[in-house]
């Protein structure tokens, strides 16, 4: 199918193409995907060698399911570029998120790759509201964190005005929202709320804010979310869901007309639910494991990736792809804090990296408002117990918060405590995560 290039504010004729015309579109990118990672990418060839499939099996889309998993831990495993499908000569950027143990997941794009995200993410803005000559406020934090870059990209190729804000500096933030007047903000849920009370403070009404659209995204949020969003800033707030591995922000964004859930650009990214214990295909409508297999990426293609976010596939609304269901949580242990991706032995790392810290710790996450807080407790070892001065242990504590923000990239509190002070379980796993939000809300 010949796609052209739509006018500003046309949608592209795949968007309403129908159920046939997209089926069709998706088999002949997938035996491509399919061929160019079995070509190109030797674990991931390795992996169907030893389930017994091959390119040529995938006779339909239904026929995808033979082939395995990639996950989290294939990528941990080939740190950092083992799971490139292209040589470096041909890569124009990358990205990374954090991993597991405290390495960055890696990923990389080619010129095509670059141009195909910039054109969903302009895809995603549109769908959103946005129009040629708007202005949008970029409030997501920029480096090697997909968000910033994903979103600037974006609005540039649909001919609006990029901020290039990032995060941070609140009232700096609202200074140049008043002063600029943007149409749009593209930001974190949590961190709009934090710029809505910022407005607050210094008497800004709603109906006095420029801003009439945002796109949030990067942690889990929910109607209720919306809604206080919507109201403090006197704007429409538009879902918008990526994550790293795939491409980054931009895998699927709500429709301003509707906002009934991120409709998946299924022209670039194939969705199935799996149940997450067994692996099996379920049908539209069951909640499971959302997993992606990309069509078009050349530099870094993932097949059947695992993501671990708990949703539903739903039927087409306002566009001809399916849309997912809000994220009821994750299938793993993963922590999304302000934003950030952390893992519980990530902290752990960090601790045993300090021969007098114990290897017993606590993570206990609460809620101040609008945001979330990480307070990690830990306890030195026995021998030092009762032993170090008070300036010593405050020194540890500062030493281990900085080692968490500079490789885990989350700011915490650490407690520092003495032997023994942490309950200790006598049966099972320990309880290393105390997450007291949802007795907060």
């Amino acid at each position: 199918m010949t796609v052209k290039k739509p006018l500003p504010g046309d949608l592209e004729p795949i968007e309403t193409a129908s159920r046939d015309e997209i089926a069709a579109l998706q088999l002949a990118r997938l035996k491509w995907s399919l061929r160019h990672t079995w070509d190109n990418v030797a674990p991931y060839r390795r992996k169907c060698a030893a389930s017994g499939v091959h390119p040529d099996d995938l006779k339909t889309l239904a026929d995808l399911a033979l082939f395995p998993f990639m996950t989290k831990a294939d990528l941990r495993d080939n740190y950092p570029f083992g799971l490139f499908a292209v040589p470096r000569q041909q890569l124009r950027r990358l990205h990374a998120s954090s991993g597991t143990t405290g390495k960055s997941i890696v990923v990389g794009y080619t010129q095509n790759d670059l141009d195909h995200w910039a054109d969903l993410m302009a895809r995603s803005i549109r769908a959103a509201g946005g129009r040629a000559g708007d202005m949008v406020h970029v409030a997501y934090g920029y480096g090697m964190f997909t968000g910033g870059l994903g979103a600037h990209y974006g609005v540039e190729r649909l001919g609006c005005i990029a901020v290039p804000m990032s995060g941070g500096q609140t009232e700096k933030q609202v200074q140049q929202i008043m002063d600029f007047k943007p149409e749009i903000i593209m930001v974190t849920p949590s961190y709009s709320l934090v710029i809505a009370e910022e407005f607050e403070r210094l008497g800004i009404k709603p109906d006095e804010i420029s801003l009439r659209v945002g796109l949030f995204g990067a942690e889990p949020w929910g109607e209720g979310m919306r809604g206080e969003i919507e109201k403090k800033l006197g704007i429409d707030a538009i879902d918008i869901y990526g994550l790293t591995e795939v491409i980054g922000p931009g895998v699927a964004s709500e429709c301003i007309e509707t906002k009934d859930g991120p409709v998946i650009w299924e022209d670039h990214f194939y969705p199935e639910i799996i149940d997450p214990e067994t692996g099996a295909v379920l049908p539209d409508g069951d909640v499971g494991e959302l997993v992606f297999t990309s069509l078009t990426k050349e530099a870094f293609p993932v097949i059947r990736y695992r993501t671990r976010d708990l949703t539903r596939l739903l039927p087409p609304t306002a566009r001809a792809f399916r849309r997912i269901g809000k994220i009821t949580g994750r299938s793993d242990d993963m922590l999304i804090i302000r934003g950030v991706n952390v893992f519980p032995t990530q902290i752990e790392e960090q601790i045993l990296r300090d021969q007098r810290l114990s290897g017993n710790y606590q993570v206990v996450v609460t809620r101040d408002g609008h945001l979330d807080n990480l307070e990690v407790r830990c306890e030195v070892q026995r021998e030092l117990s009762g032993q170090l001065r008070k300036a010593d242990i405050q020194a540890i504590g500062k030493e281990l918060q900085h080692r968490i923000k500079t490789i885990v990239g989350v700011s915490t509190l650490v407690a520092v405590m003495e032997f023994d002070t942490i309950p200790r379980t006598q049966v099972g796993k320990a309880r290393r995560v105390i997450d007291e939000r949802a007795k907060q809300n």
